[in-house]
């Protein structure tokens, strides 16, 4: 696993920084490769990345979330292999200390040397830098989610699967279904 520490001042305040980290689907805004979040549920996202030229998709569930302090997530399903914890600290009425820090199992020859090189630290270093931009620039626009999510109630388990599409008719009869089971053709 690499491990990734990085911690920024966002000149706005702790409410406002942290409502707009809990608007997950907006996170392609600002983080480079993050194509997609849809958030399934109040625990569960499901992400669509591309770094490097190579797509992944994964969920997350929300291990523990307590407003303006902090979420920890972990990886549940997919492509990606993760886990991680973002602070918040009120420095003034003005000010937030965003600190985080990731575990990230790097895949394949390509990934395992970037995350050598520090490429993955300078990737969060950039996101984190442009999620400061984003805020200070009052592109936030809502309080965000504000409710708890307990370690207790987390479930690492990947949120389910699509039910199946219902087939337009049911059965293998060619025709239009009678309206009446009288109007049925019979063998």
């Amino acid at each position: 696993m690499s491990t990734v520490h990085e911690t920024i001042k966002v000149a706005a305040p702790l409410s406002a920084v942290y409502g707009q980290w809990t608007r997950f689907e907006e996170f392609p805004r600002f983080m480079d490769g993050v194509d997609e979040v849809r958030q399934i549920d109040a625990r569960r996202c499901h992400w669509r990345t591309r770094v490097g030229g190579v797509s992944r998709e994964f969920d997350t569930e929300i291990v523990d979330q307590l407003p303006d302090e902090r979420i920890s997530w972990r990886t549940v399903g997919g492509d990606v292999q993760q886990m991680g914890v973002v602070t918040f600290r009120r420095l003034d009425d003005l000010h937030t200390q965003v600190s985080l820090a990731m575990d990230v199992e790097p895949q394949g020859i390509v990934e395992k040397a970037g995350a050598a090189l520090g490429m993955l630290q300078d990737r969060v270093r950039d996101d984190l830098e442009r999620f400061r931009r984003f805020v200070e620039e009052g592109s936030a626009s809502d309080p965000g989610w504000r409710g708890r999510l307990r370690p207790a109630e987390s479930t690492g388990e990947p949120p389910p699967a699509d039910p199946p599409e219902p087939p337009e008719r049911p059965g293998p009869y060619p025709g239009p279904l009678p309206d009446d089971p009288g109007d049925a053709p019979r063998a």
